[in-house]
């Protein structure tokens, strides 16, 4: 019998609490109901009024996974949904908003890497977050990225705009920013223009190109997910990784101390004495007067 649980007065069916996702570790799903709900004081306003995208992994890292946008089959009426424009070729999507405890319960119970755009769904044609994914190509790691993540911060601060890390939880970092006054169309394009200024500053360790046979011992500075199509794995999300690794919010001082790929790793259990002693290391993000207006 699939037990009922209530959260904030909503009933949420839970399936298969003692399955074990992460075998390497024996994390089970149970565990990872109970990490999404002890962190929801930190990562929901990170979800809120951004359309999800799930990427789901029901039977572990090494099972299948595939990508959902629309809203799953079974979604309770009580979950918030928005149309969210694709192409101007396409009708526009249905897609899930997680707003509350709830809704955050209800979407964990499906197995899934949460993924947001860069916008709200109220303004679809203004970004106002601008993310630079460091994806190393080996033998570059976690390592070479922080020192690409220092070039682009200061970078930004010359063009008046606080850049915030955290890692991606899977071997790379993510720097995010918050913006105002730009579409998404713009905003990928002054990203593309760092990126290119980068490579040049470091010809040895940065790409800009996505091809692949750029890439070995360098760092992919991945400017595209500001397109408005794109997505980004969220602040907090677990990731289908061998281990439960998560997406987790880093001060600078660790970046620029970052000596092995270890040192930026970090799981489940991690991140509710991090969030204990630093608080919501992204919580700039979230304060509209610190957004920055694009050059």
């Amino acid at each position: 019998m699939t037990p009922i649980t209530e959260v904030e007065g909503r009933r949420v069916a839970l399936s298969n609490l003692r399955k074990v996702l992460y075998p390497r570790t024996g994390f089970t799903k149970g565990e990872l109901l109970h990490y999404y709900a002890t962190t929801a004081g930190v990562l929901l306003p990170h979800l809120r009024d951004r359309a999800v995208s799930f990427l789901r992994y029901p039977d572990g890292p090494d099972g299948q996974l595939f990508f959902t946008k629309n809203v799953p089959p079974g979604t309770p009426d009580w979950v918030t949904t928005a149309e969210v424009p694709r192409s101007s070729s396409e009708e526009p999507a249905r897609q899930v908003l997680v707003q509350d405890l709830p809704s955050l319960v209800w979407a964990a119970n499906l197995v899934t890497e949460f993924h947001t755009h860069q916008w709200l769904v109220q303004t679809p044609d203004e970004a106002d977050r601008l993310v630079f994914d460091l994806d190393p190509g080996a033998p570059a790691t976690i390592v070479h990225c922080c020192e690409v993540a220092l070039w682009l911060r200061d970078r930004l601060a010359a063009d008046g705009i606080e850049a915030y890390p955290k890692t991606a939880g899977s071997k790379g970092l993510h720097l995010l920013a918050a913006v105002h006054g730009g579409s998404p169309e713009r905003t990928s394009a002054y990203a593309k223009e760092l990126a290119v200024e980068a490579e040049r500053a470091m010809p040895r360790l940065v790409v800009h190109r996505m091809t692949k046979s750029l890439r070995p011992g360098k760092v992919f500075v991945d400017w595209s997910q500001n397109a408005g199509r794109k997505t980004t794995a969220a602040p907090y999300t677990l990731r289908a990784r061998p281990l439960p690794l998560v997406s987790t919010p880093v001060t600078w001082e660790e970046v620029a101390r970052c000596r092995t790929p270890e040192q930026l790793e970090f799981v489940a259990d991690d991140v509710a004495p991090r969030v204990r002693d630093h608080g919501d290391l992204l919580a700039g993000l979230l304060d509209a007067r610190r957004a920055a207006a694009l050059p």
